[in-house]
């Protein structure tokens, strides 16, 4: 059967940063892989691409070794030829929320800039599922095409691996799904029974499930080295499927031809958790649940209570702290890659995630305590002690609030901003060491005790 298809074979490596392996067990493969893609892609002109997993953190990891590197890695970025971002992490997309998946993708775009253009598609190959509104977060960065493998069946309303996907605001993405995974086209043997073995069922599957006939063939795996002999490869393949057309691109090249067959694209609404064809590991979302807490904790802890009081007082005239929040930002995005949140990975590592999320409790913590400072010590001075609320929800509201003092009294009364007593209950009562407070208090012996009034 005559296919006429058109078989797109790209360099790639995936990089789980952590699974069963540490981060710092493939940082040491990583530092051997890039030297050899570096080398590659600088000394061949016919070896035009290479697809750096889409996920900028690689770089990070890389750059805190061999930093000396980067001249290299911005001249090849320049070039069009080694293609990084748009991602900071390879997130999970349906155990975050939504405002992790957008700060994955600005910090990994931001991240890009000083060595060049990101790649704008939202490429996911191996998170497990994919939350509907990723269409509308992708067009927020101006991107308009995603890759993804796991989680799409025919029940979704197309039995095609080509489609327009739309989430519910209306946002649209031109979608192509790699049915077969990410790691179809790795150490490709250079025999015609070897790879007649591998690739014949593929490519029926593949042309079968295509509207375009433009075929993924992706050459890479899991922390995989660069295939050396490509070339000779393809040669073999030539010879073997002589009706079939063996090009070496990057995946854009891809797209260009998918969006000018659009109006041949079927369109999908909603999220791809089918496990029909592709595990989706389901059973993650309730693995290691000490981790998943700490995790939705400190995102909220963040999200909706320090960067809040970061804008109040910067509105003050008060300092954002961008670097800060940043540093915490991607200890916890780290977290977020898909076998780091679902919690799949081994005991040793699911210590490391325990570590950075604490870290970035800390920080969060810290943080919030400084501002709120900043912000009290902004109000209208007092020669009395300030007792001072914050109110983060977006409207007012009135009611009975459990909270702590720490005096140097044994009686005290409160007072609102216009002097009117405000009634309240002592709980309990206890007396703290005054070194406990201060250090240097005691140091000049001053030994008389704080109280602390649960009220």
């Amino acid at each position: 059967m005559k296919a006429d298809s058109r078989v797109h074979i790209t360099p790639h490596m995936h990089w789980d940063r952590e699974w069963y392996f540490t981060t710092e067990a493939s940082r040491i493969l990583l530092v051997n892989n890039m030297e050899e893609i570096l080398t590659r892609l600088e000394a061949d002109e016919a070896y035009k691409y290479y697809v750096l997993d889409g996920q900028t953190a690689v770089l990070e990891d890389y750059f805190a070794v061999v930093p000396e590197n980067r001249p290299r890695v911005k001249a090849l970025v320049a070039a069009g030829k080694l293609i990084i971002g748009p991602w900071y992490t390879q997130t999970d997309t349906t155990l975050v929320s939504g405002e992790s998946i957008l700060r994955n993708l600005m910090y990994g775009i931001r991240d890009c800039q000083p060595f060049g253009e990101p790649m704008k598609i939202g490429y996911l190959p191996d998170s497990f599922g994919m939350s509907a509104q990723l269409p509308h977060i992708y067009n927020g960065f101006g991107i308009t095409r995603t890759l993804f493998w796991r989680g799409c069946s025919e029940r979704h309303g197309t039995d095609k691996t080509e489609f327009i996907w739309q989430s519910s605001d209306g946002s649209e993405v031109t979608a192509q799904v790699l049915p077969l995974g990410y790691a179809i086209g790795k150490y490709l043997p250079e025999d015609e029974a070897g790879l007649r073995k591998r690739l014949d069922d593929y490519f029926e599957v593949l042309e079968k499930a295509s509207v375009t006939k433009e075929i993924l063939l992706p050459n890479g795996h899991d922390q995989m080295p660069l295939q050396q002999n490509i070339f000779a490869v393809m040669e073999k393949l030539r010879d073997i499927y002589p009706q079939r057309h063996f090009v070496m691109s990057r995946f854009e090249e891809v797209f260009d031809h998918i969006d000018a067959h659009r109006d041949r694209l079927a369109t999908l609404k909603g999220e791809f958790i089918d496990g029909k064809y592709m595990r989706v590991h389901r059973t993650i979302g309730s693995t290691r649940m000490d981790i998943k807490i700490a995790h939705a904790r400190i995102e909220n802890k963040i999200v909706n209570s320090l960067e809040p009081l970061a804008s109040l007082a910067w509105t003050l005239g008060f300092e954002y702290h961008h670097g800060l929040l940043e540093k915490m930002w991607k200890e916890i995005l780290k977290n977020h890659a898909h076998d780091s949140i679902g919690c799949c990975c081994s005991d040793k590592v699911h210590r490391e995630i325990t570590s950075r999320f604490e870290l970035a409790e800390d920080m969060a913590d810290n943080l919030t305590v400084f501002y709120m400072r900043k912000i009290v010590d902004n109000m209208p001075q007092s020669e009395e002690d300030k007792l001072v609320m914050f109110n983060l929800m977006p409207w007012p509201r009135e009611e009975v609030i459990n909270t702590t003092l720490r005096l140097r009294a044994s009686q005290f009364q409160l007072r609102d901003d216009k002097g009117q007593v405000v009634p309240y209950f002592i709980r309990a009562v206890r007396e703290i060491d005054p070194g406990l407070i201060d250090r240097q208090i005691v140091h000049y012996g001053n030994y008389e005790p704080f109280r602390e009034f649960d009220i």
